[in-house]
C-alpha cells in the first residue's frame, strides 16, 4: 500500500495551529494550580464580584447600546433618503479608528470639572460648583458610552449589508400584505438580519472584554484590570492566569449564546430581486430628524473627539515631541510592520494549504487559528509570558553551559515574544481576509497551471499572489492598524524602556498630562483612517 506524501502546507497548518493554541492553553493548565490559595482567596473576597458585577454590566449595557445604535443608523441609510444620506453611509465607520481608550483620554479632558464644557458653562451662567450638577464621565456609565460609540460600526456595516443584500421582493410582498414600514422592519428585515446583529454585537462584545486602557483609566474594576494588577502589583502570575482562565470563559459564553441564538434557524434568498432599494424618500421633519440622528453618533465617535484632540496637540501637544516621539514612532511602525509581513505570509500559507488539501482536518486547523482574535489580549498576554519565560531561562542556562556567558533573556527581553503575542491575536484578520479571496479564485486556474507544468509552489507565485495582491495589501494594512492600537498586551510584554504610541498615550493620560496625550493619540487615530476610508469607500461603491 503506497502512502501520499504529506502534505508540507498541512505540518506548517498544525505547527501554527499548535502555536496560537498554546498561550490559551497555558492559562488553561493555571485554573486548578496549587500554591497561591491565599492571593485567590484574597481576590475572591475583595475584589471578585466587583470583577463580575461590572463585566456582565458591561456586556449587557454596551451590547444594548451597539445593536440600538448600529441597526437605527444601518436602517436609515438603507432604506430612507434623506440630506446628507450618501455621506453617512460610509462615514458612520469612521468611529473604529478611535481607539476606546483614546475617546477615554478626550472626553475626560473635555468633561472634566476645570474642562471647556463646564468651564463654559460657569462663565455663561455665573454659576459656582455648589450651584449644578454634571455628570462623571471616569465611572461605569461613561466606559458604557466610550465603548458603544466606539464599536458601534461593527453592528452597523454587518447589518446595512444584510439589508441590502436581503432580497428587496421579501419587503414588496410584506407591502402587498399590508404591514408599513415599522411593522416590515420588525417582522421581516429584522428577523432576516439577525445574524448579522449578532456577529456584529459579539466582535463588539469582545472588544469590550479584551479592552484595558479604558476600564483602567475609568477605576472600573473588570477582569482585564485584575490581570494586570494581579501580575504586576501582587507579582503572582498564576492568579493572573486564573483571572486571565475566567475572563476567556466569558468569551467562550458570549460566542456559544451568539451560536445557541440562532438555533436551527436558516435565512436564505429565494429570489433573484435583491437590487438595492432607492430608499423611501423622508420630507420635512422627518428627514431633518433622521439626518440628526445619524450625524450623533457620528460626532461622539468621531468628528468631536478628533478636533478635540487636534486644538490638544497644537495648543500644548507632549513635551517631548522631538526625538523621543519619532522613537515611539518608530517602534510602532517596527512592531506593526514586521507582525503585518509575518502575519500575511503565514496566511497566505494557511488559505493556499486549506485550498490544497480540500479535506477536514486543514479547515479546522486553520478555523483553531481564528480562534485567537476571539482571545483578550491581555489573556494572551499571560498565556504566552508563562511558557516563553520558562524556555528563555532554559535557554540562558544551555547559553551558559555551552559558551560560559549569560546571554540574559533571548525572547522575553526584546520583542519577539511581543510578535508572538500580535500574530496569536490577529493573524486570523488576514487569514479571513486571504482565503475570502483566494476562494473567489475558481480552480480552473489551478487545472490550467498544472497543465502547463508548474508546480504548487509556481502557481502560487505566478499565478494567485498577483490576483491577491489587493487583498494581502489589505489584510497587512488591517494587521498593521490593529496592533498599533494594541494596548494590554504591549503594557504586559513590552522590553524595559520600550515606548510605543499607545503605551505612551496611555502613560500620560494616567499621569493627568492629557494634553500631552495628545500627540501619540492623534498618530494613532490618523493611522487608524487610512484602512477604513478604503474600505468604507469600497463599500459605498459596490452597494450602488
Amino acid at each position: 500500500m503506497i502512502r501520499s506524501p504529506l502534505n508540507p502546507l498541512l505540518v506548517v497548518s498544525a505547527t501554527v495551529a499548535a502555536l496560537v493554541a498554546l498561550p490559551v492553553a497555558s492559562v488553561l493548565t493555571n485554573i486548578l494550580s496549587g500554591g497561591t490559595g491565599a492571593t485567590w482567596s484574597h481576590l475572591a473576597t475583595t475584589v471578585l464580584p466587583d470583577y463580575i458585577a461590572n463585566t456582565l454590566v458591561l456586556c449587557l449595557t454596551v451590547g444594548v447600546g451597539v445593536v440600538v445604535v448600529g441597526v437605527g443608523t444601518a436602517w436609515l441609510t438603507t432604506m430612507h433618503s434623506f440630506p446628507g444620506r450618501r455621506v453617512f453611509e460610509w462615514a458612520l465607520v469612521l468611529p473604529l479608528a478611535m481607539p476606546a481608550y483614546v475617546l477615554a483620554y478626550v472626553y475626560t479632558d473635555f468633561l472634566q470639572f476645570v474642562g471647556p464644557l463646564q468651564t463654559f458653562l460657569r462663565e455663561s451662567f455665573g454659576w459656582s460648583k455648589a450651584d449644578y450638577w454634571f455628570p462623571e464621565v471616569r465611572s461605569l456609565g461613561g466606559a458604557v458610552g466610550m465603548f458603544v460609540f466606539v464599536l458601534y460600526p461593527y453592528v452597523y456595516l454587518l447589518t446595512r449589508t444584510a439589508f441590502i443584500e436581503r432580497a428587496s421582493g421579501m419587503l414588496e410582498a410584506s407591502r402587498t400584505l399590508g404591514l408599513g414600514p415599522w411593522r416590515s422592519f420588525f417582522r421581516v428585515s429584522l428577523p432576516l438580519a439577525r445574524p448579522a446583529v449578532a456577529a456584529g454585537a459579539a466582535l463588539a462584545l469582545m472588544e469590550t472584554l479584551a479592552d484595558y486602557g479604558t476600564v483602567s483609566y475609568f477605576g472600573v474594576q473588570t477582569f482585564t484590570t485584575g490581570i494586570y494588577r494581579a501580575w504586576f502589583s501582587l507579582g503572582d502570575r498564576i492568579a493572573a492566569a486564573q483571572l486571565a482562565a475566567a475572563l476567556l470563559g466569558f468569551v467562550t459564553l458570549l460566542l456559544l449564546i451568539e451560536r445557541i441564538s440562532r438555533g436551527r434557524s436558516r435565512f436564505y434568498n429565494t429570489t433573484a430581486r435583491n437590487r438595492p432599494r432607492s430608499g423611501q424618500r423622508l420630507l420635512g421633519w422627518r428627514a431633518w430628524l433622521a439626518s440628526t440622528l445619524c450625524a450623533l453618533p457620528l460626532a461622539i465617535g468621531f468628528v468631536l473627539p478628533a478636533g478635540l484632540l487636534l486644538r490638544l496637540a497644537l495648543a500644548n501637544g507632549d513635551a517631548r515631541f522631538g526625538e523621543h516621539f519619532f522613537v515611539m514612532v518608530r517602534n510602532s511602525f517596527v512592531l506593526a510592520g514586521l507582525t503585518a509581513a509575518i502575519a500575511v505570509s503565514l496566511a497566505v500559507l494557511l488559505a493556499y494549504g486549506a485550498r490544497l488539501a480540500k479535506g477536514l482536518p486543514a479547515r479546522a486547523l486553520n478555523r483553531l487559528v481564528s480562534l485567537g482574535y476571539a482571545v483578550p489580549g491581555s489573556v494572551i498576554a499571560v498565556g504566552v509570558l508563562i511558557p516563553v519565560s520558562r524556555l528563555d531561562i532554559w535557554l540562558a542556562g544551555q547559553w551558559q553551559d555551552w559558551f560560559g556567558s549569560n546571554p540574559g533573556l533571548l525572547l522575553t527581553g526584546g520583542i519577539a515574544a511581543l510578535i508572538y503575542a500580535y500574530l496569536v491575536r490577529f493573524l486570523a484578520v488576514a487569514l479571513q481576509a486571504v482565503s475570502t479571496s483566494l476562494a473567489k479564485i475558481t480552480p480552473n486556474m489551478d487545472d490550467a497551471a498544472r497543465g502547463l507544468g508548474l508546480g504548487q509552489g509556481a502557481t502560487l507565485r505566478r499565478v494567485h499572489l498577483p490576483i491577491l495582491r489587493s487583498s494581502l495589501f489589505t489584510a497587512g494594512l488591517l494587521v498593521f492598524v490593529d496592533v498599533m492600537k494594541e494596548l494590554p498586551a504591549t503594557l504586559v510584554m513590552r522590553p524595559f524602556d520600550f515606548d510605543t504610541l499607545a503605551t505612551q498615550a496611555y502613560t500620560l493620560a494616567s499621569d493627568e498630562r492629557l494634553a500631552e496625550a495628545a500627540s501619540a493619540s492623534l498618530a494613532i487615530v490618523v493611522v487608524g483612517l487610512l484602512p477604513l476610508i478604503a474600505l468604507s469607500r469600497q463599500i459605498s461603491r459596490s452597494h450602488r
